[in-house]
């Protein structure tokens, strides 16, 4: 029988085929990881193919690196702003100090000579690290650099395709430049907060020295910052900047480039930071300079440009003489109204102390400011204060209004800075050259730090009288005359949605004829409402809008002609220009030429002139407004400021003397002031500072004082004169008589003499003169001696009583007298 026992030598055929079939798996395994692994490789360099072009290019990087911020010249070449994305001074690498070199190489990137722009062992060091938990960054100095000078293209989100442009950008930038290179554009710029950019300003920020004078502890606390500038900000945070700044000196010390006794020596040492803010770079003209900018970012994107590194060169309309002259105006005078409303403000009486503003200044040492506002509207404190961010923050953390209120009002710190806010006058001015539309200076605000929103061209504000010249200009342009007659006393008038408006004037209505010259000069509002009637309101909104008010909105209403429609200062003083240029308006030029980096012409500005209004309304308009400084409600510039020059102008007071506005127009400058609170609510108080004739004129003729003494502007200049001789008015009527004729007469008036003439009959432009025997009388108006009475003649219908009794029954010049139902007196 057979050996049952097994024959191990048949199970060898066995163990074979098993290890062929492990052999045939390794095989096909490894054969398919290597066809994934050449697959991958495959699309990974198609995929690195596909964004590399994508990534900044050569003459990017060269660009980058030679970034140059934009710059804004005054008219004269006086550098007057710095466009760049923060305050920043480019230095070469001798002049920072060696210790900032070592500091950051030793911290953030020790191979950093031996490696091409990427350390790949760091990478993958910092990738097993991160996967265990423990965070830690792998880029060198130069991957930094690239996330630094291309923030877009780059940017810092956690992927992988951001990181391969990031590696493909640095390799390209080692082969591109020096090491020395890359160092020096780094430090150059890379942000250190507050608005600073690059190692050199934030030396002088935070030491309030150059780079070059840092010593071992400054460089380590500012390259300290660079892991979290606002995580390590020495200001805010210091005792993290100090260990952080510490982690710095021991890198150093790992690095061989301090020893251990010089660290020991100073770790223990303050920072002795202290900062240090560096002058704006917007500098003396900071709201005009913030406005070039915000149009020349949109110029500079629709041409291609980069306004913060292209390195344009922007000239500018600003004169450094006037720009200077108006900073210095609205300074001084906005001081003596700032003044003025604390001590007015400050006391219960209401009476004006003074109208010398020199007063104010002694009388302000002994009072508290506004305390009598805010005493008598302790309601509106109330207000202002759940208007304030602080207290809608106690809201939302769930304070009641009365608890948040309490605790508001117990911070004496919130109190004083919403009082000063609520409580600081401001003011805002421009002056504009008529003939080229150039502006010439501009102010928008007392202090561009306190305040920086723009009086000039952002606030829109009633602008009261100062609109009066468009109303009288639309007028004169429909054939009017500016000696028509009209009556001057209180007329309602009914608005589109039904209500009635009814104007009136701080003296009153007299009753008595008044010119439509009159009207202007004495800045009447029940002449001027009539004024619109005859007008139209659309025929108003048209001239404005030719005029210069392109912007804002002018309501159609009746007080439109009393300037109920906001808009801005820069508005009124062109349409002022446009006067002051005969009818032409021409749109502002603030930018004369913008340049490259080289000097070559990339654009000029000019502007074409339009005919806004025909010469012989502008040439009348003006003859009116001259007035208004001869004789009307702006003579305070004239007497105050002793101005000898042929100018015209008109004020502007709005309800409760919210806002002052004086605009004044000499043939080769016209300026404007507009003065009052940013919150309408707080006002000028008494009635006599509250008007624009007596704040804000106070700015305007300092500056022009200024500019005819300096002979900046031309004294012997002249608005073109009417065509018909100017009417004759022999004296000019008193206030509260505005209207009546004037007789200078002497002598005894005997029984015989001839019935006394009622002058009250004669309208505005006529006059009676009287010899000094008193044996004849004329009337002198627009055509010379228009009526004779002598002694002898004293027949009833005498030539003199027939002209002034037609005058009473008709009007001047044959014009019809407006209806009243009033006897004219």
């Amino acid at each position: 029988m057979p050996d049952p026992s097994p024959v191990f030598g048949e199970d060898k055929p066995r163990g074979k085929t098993i290890l062929r079939h492990i052999a045939h798996h390794l095989v096909s395994l490894f054969g398919a990881l290597f066809i994934l692994g050449f697959a991958a490789i495959i699309v990974a360099v198609a995929y690195l193919a596909k964004i590399a072009p994508t990534t900044p290019s050569v003459a990017a990087l060269l660009a980058a690196r030679t970034a140059e911020p934009s710059i804004l010249l005054s008219a004269s070449g006086t550098q007057l702003a710095t466009f760049s994305r923060g305050q920043q001074e480019r230095v070469t690498l001798d002049r920072i100090s060696p210790y900032v070199v070592q500091a950051l190489i030793a911290t953030e990137d020790h191979r950093f000579y031996a490696h091409r722009g990427v350390d790949f062992s760091r990478t993958l060091s910092a990738v097993v690290h991160t996967l265990q938990g423990d965070q830690q960054g792998g880029s060198t100095i130069t991957q930094q650099l690239v996330r630094n000078m291309f923030p877009e293209e780059i940017g810092r989100s956690r992927t992988i395709d951001r990181k391969l442009r990031e590696i493909i950008t640095a390799l390209k930038i080692e082969q591109a430049y020096t090491k020395e290179q890359i160092l020096e554009t780094y430090l150059n710029t890379v942000p250190f907060l507050y608005n600073v950019v690059g190692i050199e300003m934030a030396a002088r920020t935070y030491y309030d020295k150059p780079a070059a004078e840092l010593d071992a502890l400054e460089s380590a606390t500012l390259i300290g910052m660079l892991k979290g500038t606002s995580y390590y900000n020495p200001i805010i945070n210091p005792d993290r900047a100090l260990k952080r700044r510490n982690v710095v000196l021991s890198q150093m010390v790992k690095r061989n480039v301090l020893s251990a006794a010089q660290f020991d020596a100073m770790r223990d040492q303050p920072l002795q930071v202290k900062l240090t803010r560096q002058p704006d770079p917007l500098g003396v003209a900071p709201h005009f300079a913030a406005y070039v900018r915000r149009f020349l970012i949109e110029w500079a994107d629709q041409h291609d440009y980069n306004l913060y590194t292209d390195g344009l060169v922007v000239e500018s309309t600003i004169d450094d003489r006037l720009q200077d002259a108006a900073a210095e105006a609205v300074a001084r005078q906005s001081q003596v109204l700032q003044n003025i409303a604390d001590v007015e403000w400050g006391q219960s009486a209401e009476r004006v102390a003074s109208h010398a503003p020199s007063t104010y200044a002694s009388l302000r040492k002994r009072i508290e400011p506004f305390k009598h506002f805010w005493h008598a509207r302790r309601d509106l404190l109330d207000t202002f204060i759940r208007e304030t961010p602080e207290y809608r923050t106690a809201l939302a953390r769930g304070h009641k209004d009365a608890a948040a209120l309490a605790r508001l009002k117990a911070s004496p710190r919130f109190m004083a800075r919403l009082r000063e806010a609520k409580t600081r006058l401001e003011a805002g001015f421009v002056a504009v050259e008529p003939f080229s539309g150039e502006i010439k200076a501009w102010v928008g605000s007392r202090d561009f730090d306190v305040d920086q929103f723009d009086h000039v061209a952002q606030a829109e504000r009633q602008p009261g009288s100062t609109f009066k010249p468009l109303v009288y200009g639309a007028a004169l342009e429909q054939g009017l005359s500016p000696e028509r007659a009209y009556v001057d006393r209180t007329l309602e008038f009914r608005a589109p949605d039904g209500s009635l408006w009814r104007p009136t004037d701080m003296s009153g209505a007299s009753g008595r004829l008044m010119s439509m010259r009159e009207g202007l000069i004495y800045s009447k509002n029940t002449i001027t409402a009539q004024v619109m009637q005859d007008a139209g309101i659309p025929s108003i909104i048209t001239l404005a809008r030719a005029a210069g008010i392109k912007q804002s909105r002018l309501d159609p209403v009746p007080s439109l002609a009393l300037g109920t429609s906001a808009v801005t200062l820069l508005e009124m003083v062109t349409s002022y220009a446009t006067i002051a240029q005969v009818g032409e308006y021409r749109k502002p030029v603030f930018i004369k030429r913008i340049k490259d980096r080289d000097g070559n012409v990339l654009a000029d500005f000019h502007t074409e002139g339009t005919q806004a209004m025909s010469e012989d309304t502008a040439v009348e308009l003006i003859d009116m407004m001259r007035g208004v400084i001869k004789r009307g409600t702006g003579t305070l510039v004239r007497e105050r400021f002793g101005i000898v020059a042929d100018i015209a102008g008109k004020t502007g007071t709005t309800q409760n003397n919210t806002d002052g506005w004086f605009i004044l127009m000499h043939p080769n400058l016209v300026a404007g002031a507009w003065v009052g609170f940013n919150d309408s609510r707080v006002t000028m108080r008494s009635d006599y500072w509250g008007q624009g004739g007596h704040n804000a004129a106070l700015l305007v003729g300092d500056f022009f004082r200024d500019m005819l003494k300096h002979k900046l502007i031309d004294t012997k200049a002249k608005f073109p004169q009417p065509k018909r001789p100017p009417p004759l008015i022999v004296a000019a009527p008193p206030e509260d008589a505005v209207g009546t004729g004037v007789a200078a007469s002497s002598g005894d008036s005997g029984a015989d003499d001839p019935a006394p003439l009622d002058t009250a009959a004669l309208p505005p432009g006529y006059g009676v003169v009287t010899t000094r025997d008193g044996s004849t009388t004329l009337v002198i108006g627009p055509g010379g001696i228009e009526a004779v009475r002598r002694r002898d003649e004293q027949s009833p219908s005498d030539a003199l009583g027939n002209f002034l009794s037609k005058l009473g029954r008709g009007g001047a010049g044959g014009q019809a007298l407006p209806e009243s139902g009033t006897p004219v007196r």
